[in-house]
């Protein structure tokens, strides 16, 4: 579905005008993963299938709420003085640190941001992309002034190291952007989005265990708390609903595939994305992504591909821009927008402060 467009004459825009990332500092290469797991593969099977080399993993002490805070401080840090202070901030993740509260009050907290509202949003690998239509409105809207949208994920802590379908695919990471609002023709503006759901599918990407249905108990399996994947299944509905929901935002844009000069993808797997590519016609030299390098990082995928070619400055500000994803739910979104004239900054995970007593408030 696409999101309706202003009205004419309307040009005021969602702008990014700060980029940031987070990755944590442990490279695990597949030939470890294959050993820690005793995975029947090979380094050359893992490359050949996913076009995955490597990825970074967080290790024990750090969280997706450690991740998160030291990418929205390097957004906040990338936009400087061109964003009033955040007003809003959103999270896109689908592993918080606890399944309640959610995280993102807790980052807004450690930034510095007082009582600001803060939501987590789950919407698995398309999370960033439907965490910034959603902060795209609020901001169009006057409901906020300056919102963040952050992605943070720690896949390694839902993914089963001895399952060879998924445990090669997944890394751990956080990228967020400080969005204000402009015009529509400069760089950074979102111009256009479409978004939707498929919950006829919500069996093919899972965690079983840890909700209601199936709470995590010594009752359920060892295996419900994993990370599971239909993966034949999923390839062909990624591939489907990527090339569609992007033809749709292309169209209500006004652009032709041949004109995207930037096409970034929910980094999955490389077959995924050329296969997408290929059939929109996008040429391979506007074709960016890091999967080689990170892996899957769910839905911090687009958001850190994004800051990763902004930092190796591999496009003009303005260049015309399409981001796509797909995930569990199923979920899919895209956007169009021209490319950020924003630094891209990156930080090292933050640890989290002591825990302090919070005092109490008497009622009114």
């Amino acid at each position: 579905m696409t999101s309706p467009s202003s009205a004419p004459g309307d040009r005021a825009r969602a702008v990014i005008a700060g980029i940031g990332s987070c990755l944590p500092p442990l490279v695990v290469t597949n030939t470890q993963v294959i050993a820690r797991g005793n995975l029947d593969t090979t380094d050359a099977w893992i490359t050949g299938r996913t076009g995955i080399h490597r990825r970074r993993l967080a290790g024990p002490a750090i969280s997706t709420g450690d991740l998160a805070t030291a990418a929205a401080r390097a957004a906040i840090d990338s936009a400087g003085s061109a964003v009033p202070r955040p007003d809003l901030l959103l999270l896109a993740t689908t592993t918080p640190d606890r399944p309640c509260p959610a995280t993102a009050p807790e980052v807004a907290h450690r930034l510095g941001l007082g009582t600001v509202p803060a939501f987590d949003l789950a919407a698995v690998c398309s999370g960033f992309l439907y965490g910034l239509v959603t902060a795209s409105a609020l901001l169009r809207s006057g409901t906020c002034r300056a919102p963040l949208v952050v992605a943070a994920e720690k896949y390694s802590t839902i993914v089963d190291p001895f399952d060879r379908d998924t445990a090669p695919l997944f890394g751990d990471a956080a990228a967020a952007v400080a969005l204000r609002l402009g015009d529509a023709t400069e760089p950074g503006a979102l111009l256009e989005t479409d978004w939707g759901s498929d919950g006829g599918g919500s069996d093919l990407i899972t965690v079983a265990a840890g909700g209601s249905r199936l709470p995590a108990t010594d009752t359920a399996g060892h295996g419900d708390r994993y990370f599971r994947m239909r993966g034949r299944q999923v390839y062909a509905h990624a591939v489907r609903r990527m090339t569609s929901s992007s033809e749709a935002v292309l169209a209500t844009t006004g652009w032709r595939p041949e004109e995207v000069q930037a096409f970034i993808g929910h980094q999955a797997n490389q077959r995924i994305l050329n296969a997408v590519a290929d059939r929109l016609g996008v040429p391979p030299r506007h074709r960016l992504g890091n999967i080689r390098d990170v892996g899957n990082t769910a839905g911090a995928s687009v958001p850190l591909a994004l800051a990763d070619a902004a930092a190796r400055h591999a496009c003009a500000p303005g260049a015309r821009t399409l981001l796509t994803a797909f995930g569990g739910g199923l979920t899919w979104a895209s956007a169009t927008l021209l490319w950020p004239d924003a630094p891209a900054l990156t930080a090292a995970p933050e640890p989290r402060p002591p825990l302090h007593d919070h005092q109490e408030v008497s009622p009114p």
